[in-house]
């Protein structure tokens, strides 16, 4: 029997992600929205009620694997970019977390854990000037120093760059490997060679800090590669491939982020065209909006599924065998971006004007398209899946 009701736990979870966003998110996404700054209080207040990286472990260790996805659905509902600094040290930690050794884990990961009272935050350093979707191309290098490691190179658009406490880098220690020769490495805040690049400003989702990092001679203890051999004697992690593997497992949450902007949009547009009078009557009535509303509907209702069951997939280590989490990235990130678009139109010229919010989202909607792989990339993931596929009989 299939079911698509959520259990109590997850019912509750998305309740209180839901009035968390709409209390504390909305009332101040505009603010965030034109002054770019970091929302380091609403971190501190989204980490109290166990959203994001807490010493606790947030949704990272929630039991249910669909958790992740509805609070970064809801969180994003209320602002795109807020959601994204509340959980920005979520693809650091996954990178600790499937990388390192045990005792690695157990003292990084509480060095990327916000609470009530501070925020500690984390950076996952992969995409680099000459090497975004081309991870393999990668640059910057770590090369053995007796005990210790020294990085050089510089990596572009980097998720709380410059300001995170933690930079989880990759960097090849031989080019000539490739992918293989790829490690993980962990650079504190305040180590001599980390230098601050540019910080950017963009188009959409500025509250969530983006900047390119440096490193000049950054030199590092040897024991701060991940997956290096644990102390205690347990099994180490994976190294940078094992890392580099959770992308595919943390897309549905990307996807997830997307939901949530093309749902507001699509609400947002569904209560005006209620309210607009036009011609004697709402212009739902007018078949011309109406259906497009209805295409709406049906847009985001469709990418929740996709998103749904790629999350559901990896809780239960059921294999991508056609690159599921990739459909659910690129899906819903095509959607959000044509609904915000469509909700701008149902609106008409008050759409084109920053008095509503629509504008906005399709502003924050366009990088869900880009980065984490861009949906050109993603298509290629999954069209080389569908190939790899055996014959049906």
């Amino acid at each position: 029997m299939v079911s698509f009701a959520l259990s109590d736990e997850e019912r509750l979870v998305q309740q209180t992600a839901h009035e968390f966003a709409k209390k504390e998110i909305r009332p101040v996404a505009q603010y965030f929205d034109e002054h770019e700054e970091t929302p380091y209080d609403l971190i501190k207040k989204a980490a109290a009620v166990g959203f994001g990286v807490t010493a606790e472990g947030g949704i990272l260790d929630g039991s249910s694997s669909l958790v992740p996805s509805i609070v970064a659905e809801e969180l994003s509902w209320g602002c795109a970019g807020i959601a994204l600094a509340i959980n920005s040290s979520g693809l650091a930690a996954a990178a600790i977390a499937a990388t390192a050794s045990e005792d690695q884990r157990e003292r990084w990961l509480p060095e990327i854990a916000s609470d009530g009272d501070s925020v500690k935050l984390g950076a996952m350093c992969l995409s680099e000037p000459d090497a975004g979707s081309d991870v393999a191309n990668i640059q910057t290098t770590a090369t053995r120093d007796g005990d210790d490691y020294i990085i050089n190179g510089e990596k572009q658009f980097i998720t709380n760059g410059n300001i995170a406490d933690v930079h989880v880098v990759f960097a090849t220690e031989d080019r000539t490997k490739g992918w293989a020769g790829l490690s993980a490495f962990v650079v504190p805040r305040g180590t001599p060679g980390l230098e601050e690049g540019t910080t950017w400003k963009k188009m959409g989702i500025r509250a969530s800090h983006t900047a390119n990092v440096v490193f000049n001679e950054c030199r590092i203890p040897a024991e701060y590669k991940l997956g290096g051999q644990s102390k205690s004697g347990g099994s180490a992690g994976p190294g940078a491939m094992g890392a580099l593997m959770t992308l595919e497992r943390t897309r549905p949450v990307v996807g997830a982020y997307a939901l949530g902007i093309g749902r507001a949009a699509y609400e947002y547009a569904l209560d005006y065209a209620k309210q607009r009078v036009q011609f004697g009557r709402p212009i739902i009535k007018n078949q011309a909006i109406g259906f497009m509303l209805a295409d709406m509907a049906m847009a985001v209702d469709s990418a929740r599924m996709m998103v749904w069951r790629a999350a559901w997939m990896a809780g239960a280590n059921v294999p991508y065998l056609q690159a599921e989490g990739s459909m659910a990235k690129c899906f819903a990130s095509d959607m959000a971006m044509k609904v915000t678009v469509d909700a701008v139109q149902v609106l008409g010229g008050q759409g084109y004007m920053r008095e509503h919010p629509v504008e906005k989202w399709v502003r924050d909607a366009k990088i869900f398209q880009i980065f984490e792989g861009t949906n050109q990339i993603q298509r290629l993931v999954i069209s080389r899946a569908l190939e790899a596929l055996p014959p049906r009989g």
